[in-house]
């Protein structure tokens, strides 16, 4: 394991830092602001825009595709650096890191021209159609059906936790196209244009008071074979290049999420002169998310050290945020549970407001990207090499397996 940035990638994370303090602060959007989606939008869109005509999107893209032809480790660093600002790059994740790079690994050079650079730029917006009610957390198991009829494809079926299909164009979507063969066999992955008759989308609204998911009904949406990305029965492969570039990501603790320092602060600023650190149970406590919080940098630390040789993280990267969501909702609710009463004080820029805030948002990220369920059937069976679920539909035709 590596702590130290190579001469290469510090200069290049100081004129990163440089840029990042020239640009960024008019973008920024503090946790907890109050939802005005529209605001919100436009200074996502104005960002993405700036990053894109500056070179730092796309950075580890081929150049063919319009990308910028760096490395994997630069990548990893700009986005370590852009974390330092609360700047509004969520509604840009999905498209970025997993619907633009599978269309231009499975799409026609066409799909390239047409797609990439104004996804780049912050122009289109795309969402990713996997998740359904029965079936998200098992993504083979999607029962949405796309049926062959002439130059087209015919599409029934419902999508749920679709990050901003409210606001997308396009989005890329996951389809059962033979339920006559074992799951992981009869699925196709196509494109869709979000405006198409018969796409009927629901905004879910959280107890954040936001509405970032979505509910997407399909009813009769008739799709151009031309719009199938790879082969017919290949959407299972198709899906797992997303897999493999959103590993890039090494995700990390948001740098404006409370720290151990954090609670320190709140603690002594409630015990007043007594000596905090006699209070019941808080030494332990902050002991315990001290060390929580080390081993979840140094396991980034680790994927970091992957990217810079040259290797793809692999599936010990789900270790990061399986430990980082659960402690950042233990420190949130240890936060409220400190402030007694004074904890529904929900004024924007009260501390209880920023805890309540961060107590919410991590219980979304339980259940994004892989439930702590998942990722810990993962970590067992890829990482520790633990004996596998016993899977008894793994070779039965999809139709002939009962639902739930």
């Amino acid at each position: 394991m590596d702590f130290k940035d190579s001469p290469e990638e510090a200069s290049y994370r100081e004129r990163v830092r440089h840029w990042l303090a020239e640009n960024a602060p008019p973008f920024e959007v503090p946790p907890g602001t109050p939802a005005d989606e529209e605001a919100y939008m436009h200074k996502a869109r104005g960002w993405q825009a700036r990053k894109a005509d500056a070179g730092y999107v796309g950075i580890h893209w081929p150049e063919a595709v319009g990308g910028q032809g760096g490395t994997p480790i630069q990548h990893v660093l700009f986005h370590q650096e852009e974390e330092r600002f609360s700047l509004p790059t969520i509604p840009y994740h999905v498209g970025m890191g997993m619907c633009l790079p599978t269309i231009f690994t499975h799409g026609t050079p066409a799909m390239m021209e047409r797609f990439v650079k104004p996804g780049m730029r912050g122009e289109e917006l795309w969402c990713q159609l996997f998740s359904e009610p029965a079936a998200g957390s098992d993504l083979a198991g999607v029962r949405t059906r796309a049926v062959r009829d002439g130059d087209d494809w015919v599409v029934n079926g419902q999508k749920v936790w679709t990050s901003y299909a409210h606001q997308s164009q396009f989005g890329i979507l996951l389809a059962r196209t033979d339920p006559e063969v074992p799951k992981h066999k009869g699925l196709t992955m196509f494109y869709i244009d979000m405006r198409a008759p018969g796409v009927e989308v629901r905004p879910i609204r959280t107890m954040l008071g936001d509405a970032e998911f979505n509910e997407v009904f399909l009813s009769d949406v008739r799709i151009p074979d031309s719009q199938r990305l790879g082969k017919v029965g290949d959407g299972w492969k198709v899906s797992l290049t997303t897999l493999m570039f959103e590993r890039f990501a090494v995700g990390g603790k948001p740098a404006q999420a409370p720290g151990v320092g954090d609670l320190l602060e709140l603690a002594r600023a409630r015990a007043g002169t007594a000596d905090v650190l006699d209070t019941p149970g808080l030494e332990e406590a902050l002991a315990r998310f001290y060390v929580t919080d080390q081993g979840v940098a140094l396991t980034r630390m680790r994927a970091m050290t992957a990217v810079s040789r040259g290797d793809v993280p692999g599936p010990e990267a789900s270790i990061g945020k399986l430990v980082m969501a659960k402690t950042l909702q233990d420190m949130s609710a240890f936060a409220l549970e400190m402030m007694g009463a004074d904890a529904i004080d929900n004024r924007p820029a009260s501390a209880a407001s920023r805890y309540n805030y961060w107590y919410m948002w991590s219980s979304g990220l339980r259940i994004a990207g892989g439930t702590d369920e998942i990722l810990r059937n993962v970590i067992a069976e890829r990482v520790l090499g633990l004996p596998a679920d016993i899977r008894v539909d793994r070779d039965i035709p999809f139709n002939k397996i009962g639902s739930a």
